[in-house]
């Protein structure tokens, strides 16, 4: 690789790599803490719909229309909805009964024990899908601007550590083994640098603005389908009946902090 792109790739590295530090919070936690799980599940679910509207989509119209064309913002938007129906088709064909024997929830119905690992499972590929596109537009940015792609690459490192916690989390309670959270939660965030590479030795031709857009869009439909769809009904059904609220709001407070910070 030539030295002119390891550095935005290392970017791109580093900002998959945050994933890890939210994954090994997990470490902390106590297994079958329902609460905990419900305000983590519920967390997550903030974060993803703040990310997707606040961050992504904007982003991605501005790589898709930037000059606000009708043409190129049908474009972003339909790739949003398409993002949202692929992640139905995908939860559509995600077995229902995924063997969740080392979680005991007294007061939750048997069949929800199986959803916390299909929840989590879900999550892991939205995020991993998402975290792709991230890393070919931080690989992308910093190779036209080098500023701008390390305050960006900074944005997503604080972005992933809530979003490895939100897959380790449902993964430890339903399977009991923090290695294994640790493990599915930290390759989600590796296809970040996957996306770097993939953008030098494969898609190089092919990454136009739209292409990176409509990726990020797409992304964004996925991660908010999930979010709505499975984690907060979930929180709801581990947590108290204000949990999903409380949580949800609270990772949307974390990544506008974050961003007013940073």
């Amino acid at each position: 690789m030539e030295s002119s792109v390891i550095f935005p790739f290392l970017l791109a590295l580093a900002a998959g790599g945050a994933t890890a530090i939210g994954a090994a919070l997990t470490f902390f936690i106590r297994k079958n803490d329902f609460k905990i799980l419900a305000l983590g599940m519920s967390f997550s679910a903030g974060v993803m719909i703040y990310l997707s509207f606040s961050d992504i989509m904007p982003l991605a119209k501005e790589y898709i229309a930037p000059n606000g064309s009708k043409g190129g913002l049908l474009l972003a938007y339909s790739m949003f909805f398409l993002g949202a129906g692929i992640a139905a088709v995908i939860d559509y064909f995600v077995p229902e009964h995924l063997e969740s024997e080392n979680l005991e929830c007294p007061k939750c119905p048997k069949q929800s024990f199986n959803k916390t690992k299909r929840a989590a499972i879900l999550s892991a590929i939205a995020l991993a899908a998402h975290n792709f596109p991230e890393g070919l537009s931080v690989f992308v940015t910093t190779l036209e601007d080098a500023t701008v792609g390390i305050a960006i690459a900074f944005a997503i490192l604080l972005h992933n550590i809530p979003e490895g916690i939100s897959v380790a989390l449902p993964i430890y309670n339903s399977t009991g083994s923090k290695k294994k959270a640790f493990w599915i939660a930290t390759f989600s965030g590796m296809t970040e640098p996957l996306g770097a590479l993939a953008a030098y030795f494969i898609f190089a031709p092919l990454l136009t603005p739209a292409v990176i857009g409509s990726a990020l869009a797409l992304t964004a439909g996925m991660m908010v389908f999930i979010s709505l769809d499975e984690l907060l009904p979930m929180a709801k059904e581990y947590g108290e009946e204000h949990y999903g609220i409380f949580g949800a709001f609270a990772g949307m407070a974390f990544i506008a902090l974050s961003s007013l910070i940073f």
